[in-house]
C-alpha cells in the first residue's frame, strides 16, 4: 500500500474539516456519540466514525458504495475512510472524546499490509493532533485471510497505544473465539441480538450475565442500537457501560455541533472571564420514565 493513500484522496476545506473522493463518490463522516453510565447519568464518552457516500451530490448507501468497489479496492478505501475520520475529529470533535474507527480483518492478508496501516495512522495522527490513546480499532465480523497477520497487527495496534474493540458481539461461536483471540478492551453488542435479548426475562438475565463476565475480565461493554427508552433503562440495568443509539443521539455530518461537549474548551472559556456565567456542557441526553422491557414482554 503506497504510503498515505489516504490523504491522497482528501480534499481539505476552510472550515478545518475533510472530504474524501473515489472515483465517482464524495465521501463524508459522520459521528455518532456513545454515552457512558456514571453515577446515575450519562456522559459523553467516545464518537464512532461512519462513512456517508455521496453521489452528484445524491446521498447512497454505504452498502451501495461498497458494493461498487472492487474487492482488490478495498484496502485502500479502508485507509481513505479512517484517515477522514480521523482529521475530521481533530477539526470538529471535544478534544477529550475517543474515537471509534473500524478495521475490516478481510483486508490484512500479509505482514507488510498491516505495517502499511499502521504506518498511515501514524502520519494521519500527527497531522490531526490526536493522541493514540484515544482512538479505538473496531475489528468487525469479518473474517481475515491471515489470522496470524491480523493477531499481529492487534498486537502492534495496542503496543502503539491504541485500544481494541470487537464489533457487533452476538451469539455465534465465532464472536466468542475473536474475543479469545484479540482480548480486546471492549466489546460492541450487536444491535438486534440485545433487543431479542431484552424482549424476555430469560434473554436479559442472558444478557447482564455475559456483561457482568465481561466487567471482571476487564473488559467494558457497549450496547448499540439502542432506539427507545425502555431499551436505555434496560442498558443501565444490566450493567452495561456505555450505550449508542437513537434515543440519545443520531450521528451528524463533519463539521457537527459536537463541540458544545468539549470540557476543555469550556475550562479555556471560563479562565479568560472568570465572571461569566458558567459554560453549559451541552445538551444533555433525556433520560427515560422507569419502564422495563417492552409492552407484553415477560
Amino acid at each position: 500500500m503506497p504510503r498515505s493513500i489516504g490523504l491522497a484522496h482528501i480534499i481539505r476545506h476552510d472550515d478545518g474539516t475533510s472530504t474524501g473522493v473515489w472515483g465517482l463518490y464524495t465521501l463524508q463522516s459522520a459521528f455518532q456519540p456513545i454515552f457512558a453510565f456514571k453515577e446515575g447519568k450519562l456522559s459523553l464518552a467516545a464518537f464512532e466514525g461512519l462513512i456517508r457516500p455521496f453521489r452528484d451530490g445524491e446521498p447512497q448507501s454505504p452498502s451501495t458504495f461498497f458494493s461498487t468497489c472492487p474487492a482488490s479496492d478495498r484496502l485502500h478505501i479502508e485507509a481513505l475512510t479512517r484517515t477522514l475520520h480521523l482529521l475530521n475529529a481533530g477539526a470538529c470533535l471535544p478534544q477529550d472524546a475517543s474515537i471509534f474507527v473500524n478495521f475490516d480483518p478481510s483486508v490484512f492478508t500479509e505482514r507488510t499490509v498491516a505495517d502499511s496501516a499502521l504506518r498511515e495512522m501514524r502520519l494521519v495522527l500527527h497531522e490531526s493532533g490526536i493522541d493514540p490513546s484515544r482512538v479505538v480499532c473496531e475489528v468487525t465480523e469479518q473474517r481475515s485471510a491471515s489470522q496470524e497477520t491480523l493477531h499481529s497487527f492487534v498486537a502492534a495496534l495496542r503496543a502503539n497505544g491504541f485500544r481494541i474493540a470487537v464489533d457487533d458481539y452476538g451469539a455465534d461461536d465465532s464472536d466468542i473465539h475473536r474475543i479469545q483471540e484479540l482480548k480486546p478492551d471492549i466489546v460492541k453488542f450487536d444491535a438486534l441480538w440485545i433487543t431479542q435479548l431484552m424482549e424476555s426475562g430469560a434473554g436479559f438475565a442472558l444478557l447482564t450475565s455475559m456483561v457482568k463476565s465481561f466487567e471482571a475480565q476487564g473488559i467494558r461493554t457497549v450496547f448499540e442500537g439502542i432506539e427507545e427508552s425502555w431499551q436505555l433503562e434496560l442498558a443501565e440495568k444490566s450493567g452495561a457501560s456505555m450505550v449508542q443509539g437513537f434515543v440519545l443521539a443520531r450521528p451528524e455530518l463533519a463539521p457537527t455541533s459536537f463541540r458544545v461537549f468539549d470540557k476543555s474548551r469550556q475550562a479555556r472559556a471560563a479562565s479568560v472571564d472568570t465572571t461569566a456565567p458558567a459554560a453549559s456542557p451541552g445538551p444533555q441526553p433525556a433520560r427515560p420514565a422507569k419502564a422495563f422491557g417492552r409492552k407484553g414482554a415477560t
